[in-house]
């Protein structure tokens, strides 16, 4: 979201640039063109094909005539496993009504879409118990009561909901009995372990502080979404869970209410690699924060000492959606982060002893980013060759020009742009392979969020892309790849994963690490099953496990092209 406006004007983005699409849902008038080049591979498009039937609907008058501030930031989806079946379900959030000539129409609600054989999905809303009808920003998704099922949490723009799930494809909305009070303007959440005690804590990132009679106008006088200068930020919220189905927030003895900014993104990992779990948050037009974890119960903003606050100029930029993971192969977690047009993308590089180094320019990340504006970003080794490649999701938040192939509605089509695919050549070097990613990246629409999973069990990374004010999509990877191997990490006395849990593989003299983790990007969560692409290594020679703990497992001699469990303790593994 923009962070510089001059005044409540906001200017005409000029800074654009064309993108033509591929593949067979590109408009007929630029194939005929000859502009349009169908792709034997890439990400293919199935979402009619699979019954996904879900539209954001923004819920502030026809076609967003209200410029309700939230519309130009919703919203999010999860990708989890609701009934425990071995596939992964796909819940999407909504927006609600608040305009006067909509009274008396039922309510917008977030739809649960269960998959089937096929795969196939079936609308479960109604049986599920999973319509939540708040003005929906995003989820998160965790088993907070360790019986084996995932629950979830949905920040709206006022009161967010935290649903149990039962045990039989059923929710219960247990909100005010776990003792959750957030009435303010709830964006990205993770459900993490911060102080070890084995039951899954809440960290919820605040927005603005929202006052709906604010309105903007840019140059030609015409309305438009106001910018998040024009408000006061607020403080993130810390939940701890009791482990008995309530929670306690501790945001203020454990430091993190002592700053008011304005969040967007969250991820959780043991970012200076002691053990413990810590918390960073992409603020808007703000520097980030780095909450260090102390082991007593409290946190430390380390943002500017290790270098993930601002960018090299020392600018705090449009932070909104993150992704996190080793793009150079030295065994640590590097952070990229989403801007605003006008603004770079930034790759923080993790140079190990809690300092990170802004290497965007280096990696060939922050020229093509200049002319977009991103949202949910995601590291995806997209052709299994061991390395992580770079998937982001752009849509503006103030008008530019129109794209060639913005299929979007008249509103918003100043708003629309392409997604961005980066190749990574192994040593954390990036180029454009947008071009041959399919329809994934040749149609502009309002990208907001993007979560990646196994959709369809094959043993690659398939991708969901929700749009403001448009289609939800889901992509599966037909790209011609390597060898592969996914691991679930089970902690069998907690029934549920291992939440932060690091595994590292070894092919020959190469050595991969990857995390457990599910909330990341922006306003999503993710498939909880670790990924590696192993090119063309035909088996792992050993595969370790450090779990949340500090306690380790080793198993050797894992064959390739497989999806396999590993439980804490068994030093060994068993097929999924």
């Amino acid at each position: 979201m923009p962070a510089c406006f001059a005044s409540i004007l906001i200017g005409w983005n000029a800074c654009s640039r064309s993108s033509t699409p591929k593949g067979e849902d590109a408009p007929d008038s630029l194939r005929d063109a000859g502009l349009v080049k169908d792709v034997a591979h890439g990400f293919r498009e199935v979402t009619e094909s699979v019954g996904l039937a879900f539209v954001h609907d923004v819920g502030s008058g026809p076609q967003g005539s209200d410029y309700y501030m939230p519309e130009s930031m919703a919203a999010g989806g999860a990708l989890f496993d609701m009934d425990q079946d071995g596939d992964l379900d796909i819940y999407l959030i909504n927006g609600a009504r608040t305009h006067s000539d909509d009274e008396g129409l039922p309510p917008l609600r977030n739809r649960l879409y269960r998959q089937d054989a096929g795969p196939r999905f079936v609308d479960a809303t109604d049986s599920s118990g999973l319509g939540d009808a708040g003005y929906g920003m995003g989820v998160a998704i965790g088993d907070i009561d360790n019986d084996g099922d995932e629950d979830v949490y949905v920040t709206n723009v006022g009161n967010d909901a935290l649903y149990r799930n039962n045990g039989d494809a059923t929710f219960t909305n247990i909100t005010a009995a776990a003792g959750i009070q957030e009435d303010q303007w709830g964006a990205s959440a993770a459900f993490f372990d911060y102080d070890r005690d084995d039951y899954l804590d809440l960290f919820v990132t605040h927005y603005v502080a929202l006052d709906p009679s604010v309105k903007a106008f840019d140059n030609a006088g015409r309305r438009e979404y106001p910018g998040p200068h024009l408000f006061h930020g607020t403080t993130s919220a810390l939940y701890r869970n009791n482990g008995d189905g309530t929670f306690a927030d501790v945001s203020q003895g454990a430091g993190i209410a002592s700053a008011a900014l304005r969040g967007l993104g969250v991820v959780c990992g043991d970012f200076d690699e002691d053990g413990w779990p810590d918390v960073f948050v992409a603020n808007d037009g703000q520097p980030n924060q780095m909450w260090i974890n102390r082991h007593d119960g409290t946190f430390e903003d380390r943002g500017m000492a290790m270098g993930v606050a601002v960018n090299l100029f020392g600018q705090a930029e449009a932070n909104m959606g993150i992704a996190v993971g080793d793009v150079d192969g030295d065994l640590d977690m590097d952070l990229f982060i989403t801007h605003l047009t006008g603004e770079q993308n930034t790759l923080y590089v993790n140079l190990g002893g809690g300092l990170f180094e802004d290497r965007s320019v280096v990696a060939g990340l922050a020229a093509p980013s200049i002319p977009f504006t991103g949202f949910g970003t995601a590291f995806i080794d997209y052709d299994d060759d061991g390395d992580l490649d770079l998937l982001a999701v752009n849509g503006r938040v103030r008008r530019g020009l129109v794209h060639p192939g913005a299929a979007v509605p008249a509103h918003w089509q100043g708003y629309a742009e392409p997604n961005q695919l980066f190749e990574n050549d192994g040593g954390g070097r990036f180029t454009d392979a947008s071009s041959g990613a399919g329809p994934i990246c040749g149609r502009a629409e309002v990208g907001r969020g993007l979560a990646v999973g196994d959709v369809d069990n094959d043993g690659d990374q398939d991708v969901l892309i929700t749009n403001g004010g448009g289609p939800a999509r889901l992509f599966l990877n037909e790209y011609e790849r390597g060898n592969w191997l996914t691991v679930r990490a089970m902690d069998s006395r907690l029934r549920r994963t291992a939440i932060g849990a690091v595994l590292d593989v070894w092919i020959g003299d190469r050595r991969l690490r990857r995390e457990v983790r599910v909330a990341y990007s922006y306003l999503c969560s993710n498939d909880p099953r670790v990924h590696f692409g192993l090119g063309s290594a035909i088996r792992v020679d050993r595969l370790a496990i450090r779990w949340p703990d500090g306690t380790t497992d080793s198993i050797s001699d894992v064959p390739a092209n497989q999806r396999i469990s590993v439980a804490k303790g068994s030093g060994q593994w068993r097929p999924e």
